[in-house]
């Protein structure tokens, strides 16, 4: 089997937000241990800064945990100065991982069994 699909990021992986400042920080954590590497080879630097660049984000940065089939981004600038400065209802960014695993995925023909729900 080798065609592709393109799913959303959440059938691959899951995701957990935290912040300090004015920077983000977003995991994204594979559901299997074999999806891993797509998405170290999928969702890069470049791929996360164009999703969220309505935030302008000054850099982003990504961290690979492969002992955790796990990647952490830290993007600099996108929470609208901090919890303190901030004047929009999600002053710590929470939802912004939602927004990350928003973006879209090519999934080789043999992933998919690994892939979680069915709501694309």
């Amino acid at each position: 089997m080798s065609d592709f699909i393109d799913v959303p990021l959440y059938r691959a992986a899951h995701g957990r937000t935290g912040d300090k400042g004015d920077r983000s920080n977003i995991s994204v954590i594979a559901w299997h241990p074999q999806l891993y590497p797509l998405l170290v080879d999928e969702i890069g630097c470049e791929a996360v800064a164009a999703q969220f660049a309505h935030r302008r984000p000054s850099r982003v940065q990504r961290f690979l945990l492969p002992g955790l089939h796990a990647m952490n981004f830290v993007l600099d600038g996108v929470l609208d100065g901090g919890v303190n400065d901030a004047l929009n209802l999600d002053t710590h960014g929470k939802s912004l991982s939602f927004l990350l695993l928003d973006m879209r995925l090519r999934v080789p023909g043999e992933l998919v069994p690994l892939l979680k729900g069915g709501h694309d």
